[in-house]
């Protein structure tokens, strides 16, 4: 385990979308199962999330562009990754193996690491229907991503924040990766 004695570490990945603002949620969450947690964010979740109360929280730089040659890892290895918000863009770029940002370069590599990995889709219905997005889901439940089962919400509709569970992550990965045993 990489997060400390006995302790194992948990990336999480957040994306732009207006649930993002409350990703402490989890980190809270994930630290109060055992999990020491650090934060990567897309870019654009940047402007989403408090960054500094982010880093705060969990000890650790929020990471969002790659490292230099040299320059130390600023997080432990990850035992597992919780990917939420997980946007419509990144959810077909993952399943397409694109690794245009920091993010979805973890994601990508993930699955060759055998790193147990779980998303919680946060897209709208009209965004949903896209062909592109079921086949997604699909390809990513085929690498053994794990889906949540939050259904989309209406567009123009606010999002349905209220309805977005970011515990339901660690209730994905805990049959693969148990932080208390």
């Amino acid at each position: 385990m990489s997060g400390g004695p006995g302790k194992p570490f948990l990336y999480v990945v957040v994306c732009a979308a207006g649930v993002a603002k409350d990703v402490g949620v989890l980190v809270s969450a994930a630290q109060g199962r055992g999990w020491g947690v650090g934060v990567v964010a897309t870019p654009l979740a940047l402007g989403f999330i408090d960054q500094a109360a982010v880093e705060a929280q969990t000890g650790y730089p929020v990471r969002s562009a790659w490292r230099k040659p040299g320059d130390v890892r600023p997080l432990p290895p990850a035992d597992a990754i919780a990917v939420a918000p997980a946007t419509f863009n990144t959810v077909n770029k993952w399943a397409a193996g694109i690794a245009d940002t920091l993010a979805l370069g973890i994601l990508c590599e993930a699955h060759g690491l055998g790193i147990p990995t779980a998303v919680l889709p946060y897209v709208n219905s009209a965004m949903a229907a896209h062909p592109a997005y079921e086949a997604s889901l699909a390809r990513l439940r085929d690498m053994g991503v794990l889906i949540s089962g939050l259904e989309p919400h209406p567009p123009k509709s606010g999002g349905g924040a209220d309805t977005f569970r970011w515990e339901e992550a660690l209730e994905l990965l805990a049959p693969e990766v148990n932080p208390r045993g």
